[in-house]
């Protein structure tokens, strides 16, 4: 057993290692920044402590934190279950008995490979992400009469970019694909026995079996959009860590609670998509 556990830690060994110094350390340091206020100079970089300042500054003084905050917790309460239920669907038909059926999981998943940092800027600046016979406009004239203007915003930016939302699948159908193949096809089998339709089987047995890797699937699509290239406050934490009246200080402020934030939304689906465990029975 002693050996065994030696196996273990020095298979581990490079995780740690990679953890202490390509995490955890530079998040002490940006914890640290975001207590001074910080300047680079020619003799390098000084520190004039300043407490909370920056994070009340966060929110007080930067009218476009607030701002980009508020239009991504929009986009994230609409994308997400769009790109968790897409991913389900099309893990579904996967599943099927089909010919072909490794090369159409390759197409699916080949985006998350392919679509990944300076490439998905360069497919976006060219409008391969949008989908030519939608009409834009007349979206957005339809949106506005049912909807305020800044939710039609949203909804409308939703269609728009459609085709890169569902880019961000890939992981997921394999998740769901992988659990979808554990079910017992004996349950359903039994089930179609006593009369059960398709749509009685996805409700009884298989939203059942996979209600735990949907709560995964929201939290990895959650982190995925959150650290996205493409999200205006990651931008905004950049342009700030460069600015000649921010710095490295208040950027790291800004960071740190945005990470309070991602974390406060990723307990919410925790809360909402948890298995509740029934009262216990007493004999």
């Amino acid at each position: 057993m002693k050996r065994n556990s030696m196996y273990g830690y020095l298979f581990i060994m490079p995780w740690m290692f990679g953890f202490l110094l390509l995490v955890l350390w530079p998040m002490i340091q940006s914890f640290y920044f975001s207590l001074n206020n910080m300047r680079i100079t020619p003799v390098g970089l000084q520190f004039k402590y300043a407490g909370f300042n920056n994070y009340l500054d966060v929110w007080l003084k930067d009218m476009f934190f607030v701002q980009e905050l508020f239009q991504f917790s929009l986009n994230i309460a609409l994308r997400v279950p769009v790109i968790v239920v897409f991913a389900l669907i099309i893990a579904m038909l996967l599943n099927q008995k089909v010919k072909f059926q490794g090369t159409f999981r390759t197409i699916f998943f080949l985006p998350v490979i392919v679509a990944s940092g300076p490439v998905i800027d360069q497919l976006i600046s060219q409008g391969a992400t949008t989908v030519p016979l939608i009409d834009q406009g007349i979206i957005m004239g339809v949106l506005t009469q049912v909807f305020p203007m800044w939710f039609a915003q949203v909804v409308g930016g939703l269609f728009n970019q459609i085709i890169i939302i569902l880019w961000y699948s890939g992981v997921q159908i394999l998740i769901f694909l992988a659990v979808l193949q554990k079910i017992d096809s004996s349950m359903y089998e039994a089930a179609k026995i006593d009369g059960a339709s398709g749509w009685e089987c996805f409700w009884k047995i298989t939203l059942p079996t996979i209600k735990p890797i949907i709560l995964i699937n929201f939290v990895y699509t959650l982190v995925s959009l959150a650290n996205s290239n493409q999200n205006e406050i990651i931008r905004l934490i950049y342009m700030n860590m460069f600015s000649a009246t921010r710095g490295y200080g208040f950027a790291s402020a800004m960071a740190w609670m945005y990470a309070l934030i991602i974390s406060i939304l990723l307990i919410i689906i925790f809360l909402v998509f948890r298995e509740k465990k029934g009262p216990k029975r007493t004999l």
